[in-house]
């Protein structure tokens, strides 16, 4: 791709971002300030749904296998 082509594409992407949270109405530290804001809250989504989605997803495949009969490992290991 054009280095140009990708460049106007973010640009624009960003200029949307703009228009959606009515950010471009701030002054220049309002809009700093609530970027900085928006960015802590997704890296603490993404930091919460790194460390608690897989700990939940295993625990909700464990209780339906439970659920389905089949058995816990600690059984199966038990019976070898």
């Amino acid at each position: 791709m054009d280095l140009k082509r990708v460049k106007d594409y973010i640009y624009w992407l960003y200029y949307q971002y703009l228009l959606i949270s009515c950010s471009y109405v701030l002054e220049p530290w309002e809009r700093s300030m609530f970027h900085m804001i928006i960015i802590t809250v997704v890296a603490m989504v993404m930091y919460t749904a790194y460390v608690f989605v897989p700990i939940h997803v295993r625990l909700a495949f464990e209780f339906f296998s439970q659920m389905f009969g089949s058995q816990p490992e600690s059984t199966v290991l038990l019976m070898n």
